[in-house]
């Protein structure tokens, strides 16, 4: 049986002498592969691989009790010259082949690296992810104590004492079997502030339905009074300020940015991390918390998705008014029989679903992507990650024929453009 990180990595690397070293050996009870996304070029790279590479021979000594980390070099330099440089000279771990480049792209789309530096880390025995936030969490934690940093559940990291306009309460009692918002935001940001008040008409509207659940500010502020002054205008709970939690869950959901809304259920299983833009989408709240649907509008909530994933798009023909509508009606049943296939074996949806309809983002869309309103209907598969695309050629779009298409993508039988080509 093929080893799962020989289908992550391939059967070989290289280590700095180039040395072949057979991607298998790295397996062990135990054992830990870091995947190091770093390039020349990049500045913040440069000044955290000597960091990184400290740590790798400092825990791989003494004090991490023998080889647990093994580091592979995942290059995102322009020329395979300065990968080869930026390798030898800097790093003492392994290389994945500048030539992989395939490897490196689905490596990349898989654990949603978007920028460098990035260190994810992996089982070596079941190739599963442990933290795609290595980086941060050795920062954190420099001597390895931690190590290899599993993610805490949301509900251990959020129990204990929260704010609730003046007085303490517990987080067990006030979040127990609710949907959970946990807002990043802080008072410097005009941004938050502007959808702080959008966000307190919304909670304020949920708050008179049967919906159980409730909000925690999570600030950012560098002030006690600036978040004292901030938190009075917010009617939902608050970590108190300078609580090491408010860091603890930046990390955990990546945030990279202010505001940031993440919803999660009642087990403490995200939702969506695209709260903000939901909330600009549907300000009433008539469909919170939004939990996914196989099929969805192609509008600016869906720009990540756009970006991060392979997506299946069908651009309507907008001329008659219920266009958008017979799109929906036809891509729908589609869409739920592919995810629910998905789901049920437990294997991650490579597809996502989007109608295209009359939305600003549409057009922006079929302007980059040339599509002419003359060759609409049009489905296709736009997959960004992998900088390629391929268009059905039918015009008269059925079930089968997406089903089919559908079929062709996942067998590998489609020919892309390149979106380089465009």
């Amino acid at each position: 049986m093929t080893s799962p990180l020989v289908v992550l990595l391939g059967e070989v690397l290289f280590n700095k002498h180039r040395e072949k070293v057979d991607v298998s050996s790295l397996a062990g009870d135990g054992k830990v592969v870091g995947l190091y996304f770093s390039a020349h070029w990049c500045a913040p790279c440069r000044e955290y691989t000597p960091i990184l590479s400290n740590f790798y021979n400092s825990f791989n000594g003494e004090g991490g009790g023998g080889k647990r980390l093994e580091i592979v070099f995942v290059s995102s330099d322009k020329t395979e010259q300065h990968c080869e440089e930026y390798f030898t000279q800097h790093m003492p771990w392994l290389l994945l082949p500048f030539s992989e480049r395939n490897i490196k792209t689905k490596l990349c789309k898989r654990f949603k690296v978007t920028g460098i530096p990035t260190l994810v880390l992996i089982n070596s025995m079941s190739g599963q992810m442990i933290t795609n936030n290595g980086r941060l969490q050795m920062l954190d934690d420099l001597t390895g104590q931690h190590f290899p940093w599993y993610p805490k559940p949301f509900n251990e990291i959020i129990g204990g004492k929260l704010l609730k306009q003046g007085e303490e309460v517990q987080a067990e009692k006030e979040l127990k079997g609710k949907v959970v918002g946990i807002y990043f935001s802080a008072h410097w940001c005009p941004p938050c502030k502007a959808f702080t008040r959008v966000l307190t008409d919304m909670y304020r509207r949920l708050q008179g339905c049967n919906t159980e659940f409730e909000f925690v500010f999570c600030s950012t502020d560098r002030t006690q009074e600036a978040f004292e002054s901030y938190y009075s205008h917010m009617p939902w709970l608050a970590l108190p300020y300078d609580d090491p939690r408010c860091k603890e869950l930046s990390k955990m959901f990546v945030i990279s940015g202010i505001p940031t809304l993440v919803l999660l259920d009642e087990t403490g299983k995200v939702i969506t991390l695209e709260g903000r833009a939901m909330t600009a989408q549907d300000p009433e709240g008539l469909d919170f918390p939004w939990y996914p649907t196989p099929l969805l509008e192609l509008d600016d909530s869906a720009t990540t998705a756009i970006n991060e994933e392979a997506c299946l798009i069908l651009f309507a023909d907008i001329e008659g008014d219920d266009d958008v509508i017979q799109a929906k009606e036809l891509l729908l049943p589609v869409a739920r029989e592919y995810t629910e296939k998905a789901e049920a074996s437990e294997k991650d949806c490579s597809l996502r679903f989007f109608i295209g309809g009359d939305e600003e983002m549409v057009d922006n869309l079929r302007e980059f992507l040339r599509i002419d309103e003359d060759s609409l209907p049009l489905l296709l598969i736009l997959d960004i990650p992998e900088q390629r695309m391929v268009r059905c050629q039918e015009r008269e779009i059925t079930r089968d024929i997406i089903r089919d298409f559908i079929e062709k993508y996942l067998a590998n039988q489609l020919k892309y453009e390149t979106l380089e080509g465009l």
